[in-house]
This record gives C-alpha cells, sequence and structure tokens, in this order.
C-alpha cells in the first residue's frame, strides 16, 4: 500500500477513492477478461518523474532535449518487446489498443480501402469495422463471424469473402471469442488476394509471450497490442511489424496520430516486458490457461452454456439466458452483488440489445495473478453457479459474499496491501 502522504494533504476526496479501489480491488474478484494485476516495480514505475517529460520524436531524433534518459527507457522497451515476440521492429509509443490500431490502418491503408474483419456481434473488437467505429467510418470493412452450430471462426468463409472483395487488409483478432487462431490459414488467404496481414493480439499477448499460444509475429506483416490485459503491463500498446512497414508504421504513430508518447507508460512497459521474459511468466500464462479451463468445464459440468463448450486462452463467453434465464445485465448485477466483476456481453447470433445482452464474458488473468489455481477455480465456478441461482435472494447473495471476500484476504493485490 503506498503511503499517499502528500496527496491525502493536498486533495482528500481523490485519497479516499484511490483507498475505496484498493479495498475493492482487494476484497472483490476481477474477471472482467482485459483487466489485471500489475506488479509493485509496474506500479513505482508509472508514478516516477518521466511523467514531466515531453519526447516528440524517436530515439537520437527528438524535437526537445534533455533526451538521454527517455532514450534510454524507450531503448530498453522496444528491445525486450522485440525479444519477446520475435519481432523485426517495434513501436512502443501507441497510447492504447484503438489509437494503435487507428496508426495500424493509417500506415497500411487508405481512407476507402476495403479490409477484411471479424465482427464485433462474433466476438472481433469495435475497430476491426464497426459502423459506428472511426474504423467502420474511414474504412470499407466487410465483416467475418462465426459458424452458426459451432461457434467457430468459418475460414471458408474468410476465404469466400477475401476472394470476392480483395481486401487491401486482412484483420485476425478478437475480444471474445475463446479458440485458437488459425495464423497459417489466414495468411494463406491473404497470400492468394495479394492482401496485406495485420493480427491484432491485445486479448493474448501474453499468452504467447509466455509461449502457450502459437506467436503470428514472425508471420503476419504487422502486429498490434495493448500492453495491459494478459500481457500484464501499463495501460497502453504496442505495434510490432516486419522491416519493410517500419517506417511507416513510425511515420503513422509519430507525427500521424499522436504527439508526444507518455514516457512514464513506455518506462513501465520496459519494466513488464522484462518481466514477461522470465520463465516465471511462462507459468504464469499456462496457469491462465489451465485456469479458464476448469473454470469452463466446471461450470459447463453444473449445466451452464459456454459458446463454444469451452476455451483455448484466458476467456469465456457464458450464455446466461440458456443457463439461468437471465440476460447479461442482470447475471452481470447478480456476480457484482457477490464481489465478482465481469462484463455482460453478446453471444453469436445473439437477438437482444448489446446494452442487455444474451450473456457475460469471464476472463481468468487478473485472478491467476492473485494466485488462484484449480482448487479456488472450482469454488469460483460454485459462487458464480450460486449469484445466477440466486439472483433474486440478497440473502444467499451476502452469504455467497462473505465466503468470496474470506478467500479474498488469502491472495492479496500488489498495491492494496
Amino acid at each position: 500500500m503506498f503511503p499517499y502522504t502528500e496527496l491525502k494533504q493536498q486533495d482528500q476526496q481523490v485519497y479516499d477513492a484511490i483507498r475505496a479501489e484498493e479495498r475493492r480491488q482487494l476484497y472483490e474478484l476481477e474477471l472482467i477478461a482485459s483487466e489485471n494485476h500489475v506488479s509493485l516495480p509496474v506500479l513505482e514505475t508509472m508514478a516516477s518523474v518521466f511523467t514531466n517529460k515531453y519526447s516528440e520524436g524517436y530515439i537520437g531524433k527528438r524535437y526537445y532535449a534533455g533526451q538521454e534518459n527517455v532514450d534510454t527507457i524507450e531503448g530498453l522497451a522496444i528491445d525486450r518487446a522485440k525479444a519477446l515476440f520475435g519481432a523485426e521492429h517495434a513501436n512502443v509509443q501507441a497510447l492504447s489498443g484503438s489509437p494503435a490500431n487507428a496508426a495500424v490502418y493509417f500506415a497500411i491503408a487508405q481512407p476507402g480501402d476495403t479490409i477484411l474483419g471479424m465482427s464485433l456481434a462474433h466476438g472481433g473488437h469495435l475497430s476491426h469495422g464497426h459502423p459506428v467505429n472511426f474504423s467502420g467510418k474511414l474504412y470499407n470493412f466487410v465483416q467475418y463471424g462465426v459458424d452458426p452450430e459451432t461457434h467457430l471462426i468459418d475460414m471458408d468463409e474468410v476465404r469466400r469473402l477475401a476472394h470476392e472483395h480483395k481486401p487491401k487488409v486482412i484483420v485476425a483478432g478478437f475480444s471474445a471469442y475463446s479458440r485458437d487462431l488459425d495464423w497459417a490459414k489466414f495468411k494463406e488467404i491473404a497470400d492468394e488476394v495479394g492482401a496485406i496481414t495485420f493480427a491484432d493480439i491485445a486479448h493474448i499477448a501474453g499468452l504467447i509471450a509466455g509461449k502457450q499460444l502459437e506467436n503470428p509475429t514472425p508471420l503476419f506483416d504487422v502486429v498490434s497490442t495493448t500492453t495491459h490485459k494478459t500481457l500484464r503491463g501499463p495501460r497502453g500498446a504496442l505495434i510490432l511489424c516486419k522491416e519493410p512497414f517500419a517506417k511507416e508504421i513510425d511515420k503513422a504513430v509519430f507525427p500521424g496520430m499522436q504527439g508526444g508518447p507518455h514516457d512514464h507508460i513506455n518506462a513501465a512497459k520496459a519494466v513488464a516486458f522484462k518481466e514477461a521474459l522470465q520463465p516465471e511468466f511462462q507459468d504464469y500464462a499456462k496457469q491462465v490457461i489451465v485456469n479458464a479451463q476448469t473454470l469452463a468445464q466446471s461450470l459447463v459440468d453444473m449445466g451452464h452454456v459456454i459458446i463454444t463448450g469451452g476455451t483455448d486462452n484466458h476467456l469465456m463467453l457464458l450464455d446466461t439466458i440458456k443457463s439461468k434465464g437471465l440476460s447479461g445485465q442482470e447475471a452481470e448485477h447478480a456476480l457484482e452483488q457477490i464481489g465478482v466483476s465481469c462484463n455482460k456481453n453478446m453471444v453469436p447470433f445473439d437477438e437482444r440489445s448489446p446494452f442487455d445482452p444474451s450473456g457475460v464474458r469471464l476472463g481468468t488473468p487478473a485472478i491467476t495473478t492473485r494466485g488462484f489455481k484449480e482448487a479456488e477455480i472450482k469454488k469460483l465456478a460454485q459462487w458464480i453457479d450460486g449469484a445466477l441461482s440466486n439472483a433474486d435472494n440478497p440473502t444467499e447473495l451476502e452469504n455467497i459474499k462473505a465466503q468470496v471476500r474470506e478467500v479474498c484476504e488469502q491472495f492479496p493485490v500488489a498495491g492494496t496491501v
């Protein structure tokens, strides 16, 4: 727990909110698939004096003076990112996932170009061509999806759409899909139509860095990722690419899409990348998947409906309508009442509104960071089942919440104690 001595004297309201959030994270469980708990070294680095510096430009070519230390930390972040993913080039300046994807499109396509991406309704991301997003407004996105029976990506449809529309870029990636992607098949299809390959690995970057899932970086032209989620770093992004795309990627990030980088975050990225290069991180990544598979199977055994029947990564979609007759919003609220955070989520071919869909998305990165293993995961499955079975029973929800809190106390969160 950081003292926040100066903050407490200066701004009691913000201090109180921070302390309240510490208690929430300590005594509740994060099952939001995109969330994680960073280490104390990463937390400390984000609070460093690098936050005071402006550093437009790149190493050795800055527009302001006083950059020797910035160049050092950015160089460390770049070298470590390249080592983690086997990349020819890395840009660590992108501020977050969607801005990183915007920079990628800006570098490799022109407004109006045709791009093939996964539908948000079937598990893709907003920045993969949704009409309300910049991607769907600026580019001619064609959307692929999943098979209505298996809920797996229909690679025959991807090939058919690619040959029909001849896209400039093919995007492979997701935000709510629980199975492996066939990177080689995407590459094969792209080569058939002369498309550039772009992998968005924001959700699974840590599992790839931890050598548990196949790495698309040596195969694809461009790869983007956030640096939090399974990678367990600060909120930010990273773009990797083949050398022929390096100059355009860098120009697209700066000055194309943004001004100065956030140097304190880039320093924290360097720290997180070093952590991910350690053998222990591979153990962590493996346990994330084991925990997700244990949770999915436990819920299936209790009669719940998991989309695709299980998971190959860190997340799963639980169809709460079919499981318990609860909407995603109702299920999210019930779980929040017992101290378990998740997010309501559409399931493939969902006929309900995105604001109150048919399911919830569950993920295991944060609870694995806390130290949860199979025994705790099986308890968690029982708590989830209990909450969804007693959504209208406040007394039972309070009883489950007490059990959650008791176990949480045994698995502290860095920075909260």
